[in-house]
């Protein structure tokens, strides 16, 4: 069982930046795919980025070039820096570790992006 718990959330204005932190439970963390995903009020949940296991990582075409996952296995965490925000980025970021068939989610936390 994995437990995973995001924070970092918060309000900041356009061309902003925010660092999210997903904390892991457990062991073997090592092991999982991390990824982070995002919900805009009316819309479905989407892929933002993943780390692989292996460190690959892969990115949506919105946020190529602004947003940096990473994570530490040493600290069980993984991270979403997100530069250059723009308002289409508000939404509800979610943690996900995956390794078939085991699939957790975090809670969530509230990203806003306005003026």
């Amino acid at each position: 069982q994995v437990q995973l718990v995001e924070s970092g959330g918060g309000s900041v204005q356009p061309g902003g930046s925010l660092r999210l932190s997903c904390a892991a439970s457990g062991s073997r963390f090592s092991i999982y795919h991390m990824g982070w995903y995002r919900q805009a009020p009316g819309k479905q949940r989407e892929l933002v980025a993943r780390i692989f296991s292996g460190g690959m990582t892969n990115y949506a075409d919105s946020v190529k070039g602004r947003f940096t996952i990473s994570r530490d296995n040493a600290k069980n965490t993984v991270y979403l820096q997100m530069n250059s925000l723009k308002p289409e980025d508000t939404a509800v970021y979610s943690c996900n570790a995956n390794r078939a068939p085991q699939d957790y989610w975090g809670q969530g936390t509230q990203v806003t992006v306005s003026s």
